[in-house]
């Protein structure tokens, strides 16, 4: 069986509070990060300094009405026991959401990617993206080609992340040509592979799609 789902309503319920073993607590909070245009309804999430463009992230296999739709963050803040509080905030990204529907979500399952198939994975495996940059993004399988000035050292997708402090985003970069759009954010704890879930409601309806990027402890998330 593949890595089971946890609950990410957890996650975007803002005050949550998990502690790690090192001692490390975070209070969780959401962050709105504007709304994604999905012109088609296909879904690509991946790392966009990596493969923005690249014709290397297929769209997941289950599709949306096109439309346009939130993108919020689950961000944790994080306090070390017994260090003194930091002129900056620490801040993680938990996980990075895809509002689809506003609706209860009743059921998680992994987003696929064409031939992927959950009766290859063994226990606690999942399929997810590999990220070399330490961001995520989500945006339209159709603006795949729509950001040039986001290849290589510079542009916009990097001067959205150069900000005085630090933010991890969710930050939105759009294409003035077509008015194609990103939302990116910072991935977590940086450089892994990390997988992205649909819940769907009482009716089978996507609702959302949520990467986890593991910053919150399974423990946490227990009853």
């Amino acid at each position: 069986m593949p890595m089971p789902a946890p609950d990410f309503s957890w996650h975007f319920t803002p005050g949550n509070t998990f502690t790690e073993e090192s001692g490390t607590s975070g209070t969780l909070s959401v962050v709105a990060g504007g709304e994604l245009w999905l012109h088609t309804g296909r879904v690509i999430a991946c790392d966009p300094f990596v493969s923005l463009g690249a014709g290397e992230a297929e769209p997941f296999t289950a599709q949306v009405e096109p439309g346009r739709y939130r993108v919020d963050a689950a961000v944790a803040t994080l306090v070390r026991e017994g260090e003194p509080e930091a002129d900056t905030p620490h801040l993680r990204v938990a996980a990075a959401r895809l509002v689809i529907k506003e609706a209860p979500t009743v059921s998680w399952e992994l987003a696929l990617q064409p031939g992927q198939d959950l009766a290859e994975l063994d226990d606690e495996e999942f399929f997810g993206y590999g990220v070399d940059a330490g961001t995520g993004c989500f945006y339209d399988a159709g603006s795949d080609g729509s950001f040039p000035d986001c290849d290589g050292d510079e542009g916009p997708l990097w001067d959205a992340f150069d900000t005085v402090p630090p933010s991890p985003g969710p930050h939105t970069v759009t294409d003035p040509a077509t008015g194609h759009n990103l939302i990116a954010f910072t991935s977590g704890w940086g450089d892994g592979a990390y997988p992205t879930w649909i819940g769907r409601d009482e009716a089978g309806a996507i609702t959302c799609f949520v990467t986890d990027f593991f910053v919150v402890p399974v423990e946490a998330l227990v009853p």
